[in-house]
C-alpha cells in the first residue's frame, strides 16, 4: 500500500474548517439575531427600522446566506468558504445598518468580529484588503445616511469602528500566519517522522540477522522477515502470539537462563533441522522492561564474512610474495632440466629428479592458485563458440599436459552452440576442471576418462566436465566451492573457488551435478546470445 502522509503542508489550511465551522455559527447567531429584531417584538427598546421592506428583506436574504454557507461546510475551500462569507457579512451588515439605524453600533460591533475571524483564516493580502472595504462601506454608510437626512450621528463613530476594524484585522492576521506557519512545521515533522519509521522498519525487516521480540511471558511479539523464516509466524492479536519454547525449546531455556542470570550461551545452534545454524543474543527493550530482543545471527554469513577477510588478505600478501617464491621455482626447475639431460646421472637418480620436477610444478600450480585470487581482472565476455573451444581446449590440454593411460576428449549434442564468455577465464575455469577430474575422477587401479562436452540445457549453453570416478560423497558437495576446503593433502582448495568466481564474474554459474551410476559432472551454465 502506497505511503500517504496524514498531513502536508499543502492542505495544512484544512485543519482550520473548524475554526471556519465556528464563524459560520457565528454568523447564523448574527442573521437569527437580526431577523428577530426586525420581527420580534422590540417596541420600547429599539426605534422603528427606516426601511421596513428593506430591513426585512435584508435580514431574511442574510439568514438564508448564512444557513446555506453553514450547511456547505468542508464542500468548498476554505479560504473560499472565508471570502464569501466575510463579503457576505459586510454587504448585509451594512444594509441592516442603514435599515436599522438604532441598531447600527451594535450590528458594527459584530461585524468586527465577522472581520478579525476572516483576518485569521484568509491570507494577508485577502485579509487587508477586507479590512479596506469594510471600512470603505462604513464611512459610504455615514455618508449615505446623511444624505438621507437620517439623525446626525457623530463622525468619530465610523473612526473609532474604521481603527477597530483595521487593528484587528493586522492581529488576527499575524496570529492566523502564526498558527499556519505551526501546522506546516508539525506537518512537514510527521511526514518525516512517518518516513523515519518506514525506513527503519523495512531496515529491521529486511536485516539477515533474526530480530525477535518477546514479552515478559515467552510469547513471540513482533519478528522480521529473517526470523519468521526460522521460527515461522509469531501470530497475532486476534489468534494469540506464540510461545517461543514452544516453538523453539532451546532458544526458550537459553533466553530463560539469560533473564535469570544476564549470562548468554553464544554456542551456535540449529533452530529448524533445514535452516543454517545461528548464535543467539539477548538485550532488553528498555532498562526497566520485561520485553527482550533475541537477535540471530547466521553463522554462515560470519564465516563468509571472515572468509571475504581471508581472502583480501591473502590477495594483498600474494602480490608480494609471488616473486620471492616464483624465481627460485623457476631456477629450481631449469637446474631440473639440465640434469635430466646430462648423461652422467645414474637411472638412480634420475627418478629422484622426476620427484624434484614433480613438487617444483605443484609448488608452481599452488602459487598460480594463489595469485589468481589477487590479480583476477574483471570479466571481458565475447560470443564464444563452445564446440569449437572444447575440441581446441582438449587439443591444447594434451599438448601441454601429458596423461599417459588417462583419456581426455570433447564432445557436443549439437554442430554448434553460441555463448557469452571471457575466453581467457573460461579457459582457466575448465582447466582446473578438468585437472580436478584426471586427479580424483578415477576408479581405484583405473586410468581416468574424462569428456569436455558443449549442450544446450533448458534453452541455455553449458560445458560440462565428465569423470566416470566414484564421484562426490553427498555430505561434502555443499563445500565444494568453500575456499581452502579440499579432502586431498596436496590441494589447496582453491582451485574449484576460483573457477567458480570466475564463471560470476561472467554472469554464469557452476555446480556439481550428479551422474546416474559411475562418475560426477561440473556444468558451467553460461548465458546465450540475447539473454
Amino acid at each position: 500500500m502506497p505511503f500517504k502522509p496524514a498531513l502536508t503542508p499543502l492542505d495544512a489550511d484544512h485543519v482550520l474548517y473548524r475554526e471556519l465551522r465556528l464563524f459560520n455559527l457565528y454568523r447564523v447567531l448574527e442573521a437569527a439575531l437580526l431577523v428577530a429584531l426586525v420581527f420580534g417584538p422590540t417596541t420600547g427598546f429599539l426605534d422603528p427600522p427606516r426601511y421596513a421592506l428593506l430591513a426585512r428583506s435584508v435580514v431574511i436574504t442574510y439568514l438564508f446566506v448564512s444557513l446555506v454557507m453553514l450547511g456547505l461546510g468542508r464542500r468548498i475551500d476554505v479560504r473560499l468558504s472565508a471570502g464569501i462569507g466575510v463579503a457576505a457579512d459586510l454587504f448585509f451588515g451594512i444594509l441592516a445598518m442603514h435599515a436599522l439605524p438604532s441598531a447600527g453600533s451594535g450590528i458594527a460591533v459584530m461585524i468586527l468580529f465577522n472581520v478579525g475571524a476572516a483576518s485569521l483564516l484568509l491570507p494577508s493580502r485577502f485579509a487587508f484588503a477586507f479590512a479596506m472595504v469594510s471600512i470603505a462601506l462604513l464611512f459610504a454608510e455615514y455618508a449615505w445616511g446623511v444624505i438621507d437626512g437620517a439623525p446626525r450621528r457623530s463622525f468619530t463613530e465610523p473612526v473609532m469602528f474604521a481603527i477597530g476594524y483595521a487593528a484587528l484585522a493586522t492581529v488576527m492576521n499575524v496570529l492566523g500566519r502564526q498558527m499556519r506557519d505551526s501546522y506546516e512545521i508539525a506537518a512537514l515533522r510527521t511526514t518525516e517522522n512517518e518516513h523515519l519509521a518506514q525506513v527503519n522498519e523495512l531496515i529491521i525487516r529486511r536485516l539477515r540477522t533474526g530480530v525477535l521480540l518477546v514479552d515478559g511471558m515467552g510469547r513471540m511479539r513482533l519478528a522480521n522477515e529473517a526470523a519468521t523464516a526460522l521460527v515461522g509466524d509469531v501470530g497475532d492479536e486476534l489468534h494469540g502470539f506464540r510461545e517461543l519454547a514452544l516453538a523453539v525449546p532451546e532458544l526458550g531455556r537459553r533466553l530463560a537462563h539469560w533473564r535469570a542470570s544476564n549470562a548468554v550461551d553464544e554456542t551456535p545452534m540449529r533452530v529448524a533441522a533445514d535452516q543454517p545454524d545461528v548464535i543467539p543474543r539477548f538485550a532488553r527493550l528498555q532498562a526497566n522492561s520485561d520485553q527482550a530482543l533475541v537477535f540471530l545471527d547466521d553463522t554462515s554469513l560470519l564465516s563468509q564474512h571472515a572468509e571475504s577477510i581471508t581472502l583480501a588478505t591473502l590477495g594483498r600478501f600474494s602480490a608480494s610474495l609471488a616473486h620471492e617464491i616464483r624465481n627460485p621455482l623457476a631456477a629450481m626447475s631449469y637446474a631440473v632440466q639440465l640434469l635430466e639431460e646430462s648423461d652422467d646421472i645414474r637411472p638412480a637418480d634420475r627418478r629422484l629428479l622426476e620427484i624434484i620436477h614433480q613438487h617444483i610444478v605443484r609448488m608452481n600450480g599452488i602459487v598460480e592458485n594463489v595469485l589468481g585470487l589477487a590479480r583476477r581482472e574483471p570479466a571481458k565476455p565475447v560470443v564464444i563458440e563452445l564446440v569449437h573451444f572444447a575440441g581446441q581446449f582438449v587439443d591444447d590440454y594434451l599438448v601441454s599436459h601429458p596423461i599417459e593411460s588417462d583419456t581426455l576428449i570433447s564432445a557436443s549434442t549439437q554442430p554448434e552452440i553460441n555463448a557469452l564468455f571471457d575466453p581467457r577465464q573460461l579457459h582457466q575455469a575448465v582447466t582446473v576442471l578438468v585437472a580436478n577430474a584426471l586427479n580424483y575422477g578415477r576408479m581405484p587401479g583405473e586410468p581416468a576418462r574424462v569428456t569436455v562436452r558443449a549442450a544446450m540445457d533448458g534453452g541455455q549453453p553449458v560445458l560440462d566436465v565428465i569423470d566416470r570416478g566414484p564421484g562426490i560423497p553427498e555430505p561434502i558437495r555443499h563445500r565444494l566451492f568453500k575456499p581452502f576446503f579440499t579432502t586431498s593433502s596436496h590441494g589447496t582448495g582453491l582451485g574449484l573457488y576460483i573457477a567458480r568466481e570466475l564463471c560470476r564474474a561472467n554472469q554464469a554459474s557452476l555446480d556439481y551435478v550428479p551422474t546416474p551410476g559411475v562418475g560426477g559432472c561440473f556444468r558451467i551454465r553460461m548465458s546465450a546470445l540475447g539473454r
